[in-house]
């Protein structure tokens, strides 16, 4: 299957949002190929040690929703802080990630190309940074982590019936 950034999708947005959309609508996409069939526990499985599959997908969707406030000139809620806290926590999943993925591009949409130079600070310690420099974050951190979901997805399934492994 073609990547959605090969497509020729997306034409009627500027080349920095066109990328961040392609890169969410791949994240969805390869989190469909490769997590549904995970059940609760194998969700959840940390095998050797790593992050389970589980946390890669509530931070995927917390992250997004963290950057793009930012990005959109924002400070986080305390709301956001304590599901920041709580990532590791055998909660969301998939349904959650669908939604954030859902709602992050029309954030990105959202954000006018004009503001792309626009300063902007990450976090307590004000780390100084752009709207555009944040929207491409959006991307790499979610193809970052879809990554990791997937290894750890194969991992998961390659063990099935050897859980001394975990």
């Amino acid at each position: 299957m073609v990547e959605p950034w090969l497509r020729g999708t997306l034409t009627e947005f500027d080349a920095v949002r066109r990328q961040v959309l392609h890169a969410l609508e791949l994240a969805a996409e390869d989190i469909e190929l490769w997590c549904p069939g995970l059940g609760n526990a194998e969700m959840e499985a940390r095998p050797y040690g790593i992050a389970p599959v589980g946390f890669h997908l509530r931070h995927i969707g917390r992250s997004l929703d963290r950057l793009l406030t930012y990005a959109e000139g924002g400070a986080l809620s305390e709301e956001q802080m304590g599901l920041l806290g709580s990532e590791l926590e055998a909660t969301g999943g998939l349904a959650e990630v669908r939604a954030a993925l859902a709602l992050a591009a029309k954030r990105v949409i959202a954000i006018s190309l004009e503001g792309f130079e626009e300063a902007r600070f990450v976090g307590r310690k004000r780390l100084p940074t752009t709207v555009g420099g944040l929207l491409v974050h959006c991307a790499e951190h979610t193809q970052r982590h879809v990554g990791q979901a997937i290894t750890t997805a194969k991992v998961v399934v390659g063990m099935r019936g050897d859980a001394s492994k975990e």
